[in-house]
């Protein structure tokens, strides 16, 4: 098999919402820091929603972007915690893999403390294959060619073979 068939982990984003700002966000953040490790960077709201008090602008949650090996050791802690099953829906067209962790208390070393609460987060693994870049560039933009394309059944293999995940 050709190296620029071999899928790898792009990017691993790791998204918490708390749809409000002030003291939740901080511990949220200060939560997001600890599991991961790295600085995270605020979310805002996209629109203004009357019914949950959300204004257009405001800081509603955090999130942190993990490459290379951070990226490969959260999964890996990630799917321990979904005790690696994963659901089909999860995956979509593109190769990318979507799936949810409830609570924060799961993380090894994390404990409830009745001063934070519970929060829940979101784990979106980006999965590609090298030569990604012509399409990316400034210079000389390409398209990319289909078959350099990572789609759901590689992305099913690929999290089977790499990580022993149930599908």
């Amino acid at each position: 098999m050709s190296a620029m068939k071999d899928i790898y982990i792009d990017k691993v984003v790791v998204h918490m919402g708390v749809g409000e700002s002030g003291e939740r966000l901080v511990k949220a953040e200060d939560l997001m820091k600890r599991i991961t490790g790295q600085k995270s960077v605020r979310t805002i709201a996209k629109r203004t929603q009357p019914a949950f008090g959300i204004r257009k602008g405001a800081p509603i949650g955090c999130k942190v972007t993990l490459r290379r090996q951070n990226a490969e050791k959260f999964v890996e802690t990630a799917l321990n915690i979904l005790e690696r099953q994963l659901a089909a829906s999860q995956f979509d067209r593109t190769g990318n893999v979507s799936f949810g962790i409830e609570e924060h208390t799961d993380f090894p070393g994390m404990s409830y403390d009745p001063t934070i609460g519970i929060y829940g987060m979101d784990v979106n693994v980006v999965l590609e294959r090298k030569g990604v870049r012509i399409a990316r560039r400034s210079a000389e933009r390409r398209k990319l060619p289909a078959d350099q394309k990572v789609n759901q059944e590689e992305a099913i293999a690929f999290m089977r073979e790499r990580y022993q995940v149930e599908v």
